[in-house]
């Protein structure tokens, strides 16, 4: 089968993947948005925001190298799984030792114990076996849509019942605890190779030298994507952190849905193109065109029919997301598709691309976010976000422009 078909079967697993799990996740979410508060759902969005800014700031890369890798990447796995222990005990020591802080910054003390909980969910997720990259490296997408079904749908599982029976947020923790659990004992026993405490110096170096634009592109894609968050929680609360945080999650649906189904398919192939021009093009034409008509249609759904979706997914007391939502939407829209460029840059390995485009979107947010929402509330937030993603695009263009130029 060529890449074309490869491509299109891929796609097919991740779509089944994505529309299971997303089933599953309004399931959840409709049983959650009733038996939990916003005010509960911004106590849990400190922690995650936390946790997710640990995981960015100390992002190597490994997964993005080893597919990039044209070799045989059994020999990295080791150091690689080195690399991850390491990475997940630092991050728990952080979330820890900065416990205090965090709970006094968004003046919400009743933070303080999920946060210490949540501290051990990367080192648990450090003990992953690297090698469950291979599944995508080498396209077999079938395998991975077992593999992520089986601990997402794990993760749902044990959230509701603790969630419904405690009728307290600390559910959400042990459910993503009680899914990295699982990923460790599946990438263990179903995967190979197994890795070894064995240190190889000069993977080591490699490691660190490919993977720091990643980081960096890491740190400012996470401050792009939370900073409304961030700012809202701070400003305006916990339970208006929690209502943008629901809006947010809706509206980026074409991207999860759409864009990150179809780049973790082609960022494989285009890494295994890369010389042929010709064909790195069509392909990056074709999937381009795709998102967009796909993410066009989903964001023109959520757009016109806000309220429907949120009476009818949350209930009503959630109403007061709608406003932020439509703006949201747009911004979804267009990030979707420009946001489809970082496939093909991480694909002829142009980390450096991606960096530099992030690092735009970040600024952009980063100067308009404050003045906004404290003018405009949580309105002020989505245009913050909507800002951010149009000065990115004219640097995307033109960064695919000189890909296909230089090659």
């Amino acid at each position: 089968m060529g890449y074309s078909g490869n491509v299109i079967k891929g796609a097919s697993w991740m779509s089944g993947f994505r529309i299971f799990t997303r089933a599953l996740s309004f399931l959840k979410m409709a049983v959650l948005a009733r038996v939990l508060t916003p005010s509960q759902f911004g106590i849990f969005g400190i922690a995650t925001l936390v946790l997710m800014l640990l995981e960015m700031l100390t992002e190597t890369g490994i997964n993005i190298i080893l597919i990039q890798s044209k070799n045989k990447i059994d020999e990295y796995i080791s150091s690689a799984w080195i690399v991850s222990i390491i990475r997940g005990i630092f991050i728990s020591l952080c979330i820890i030792l900065s416990t205090s802080f965090i709970t006094s910054f968004f003046n919400a003390p009743e933070a303080f114990n999920i946060l210490l909980l949540i501290s051990a969910i990367p080192f648990i997720r450090g003990f992953i076996n690297p090698a469950e990259v291979k599944l995508q490296k080498d396209l077999k997408f079938h395998y991975e849509f077992w593999f992520r079904t089986s601990i997402f749908t794990f993760d749902v599982i044990v959230t509701l019942i603790l969630v419904v029976l405690t009728r307290s947020v600390y559910g959400l923790v042990w459910g993503l605890m009680a899914g990295a659990l699982l990923e460790v004992a599946i990438s263990f026993i179903l995967i190979r190779p197994l890795p070894k405490l064995n240190v190889r110096k000069n993977y080591f170096k490699e490691i660190f030298h490919k993977g720091k634009w990643v980081t960096a592109y890491g740190f400012f894609n996470y401050i792009a994507q939370q900073g409304g968050n961030i700012v809202v929680g701070r400003v305006m609360g916990a339970s208006a952190l929690g209502i943008y945080g629901i809006a947010y999650n809706i509206s980026t649906l074409p991207i999860s849905e759409i864009t990150d189904v179809i780049s973790k398919v082609v960022f494989p192939v285009y890494a295994k193109i890369a010389g042929d021009i010709q064909r790195l093009k069509s392909a990056f034409i074709k999937s381009t065109l795709v998102i967009a008509s796909l993410t066009t249609i989903m964001g023109a759904v959520l757009f016109l029919f806000p309220s429907q979706i949120i009476t009818i997914v949350l209930g009503s007391k959630w109403l007061s997301a709608i406003p932020v939502l439509k703006i949201l939407v747009v911004y979804s829209v267009l990030r979707a598709i420009s946001g489809s460029a970082s496939a093909l840059f991480l694909g002829v390995e142009k980390q450096k691309y991606v960096t530099n485009m992030t690092f735009l979107r970040f600024a952009g947010l980063a100067i308009t976010i404050y003045p906004l929402v404290k003018m405009f509330g949580l309105v002020g937030a989505g245009y913050s976000a909507l800002i951010s993603v149009i000065v990115e695009i004219p640097v995307i263009a033109y960064y695919v422009v000189k890909v296909f130029k230089n090659k």
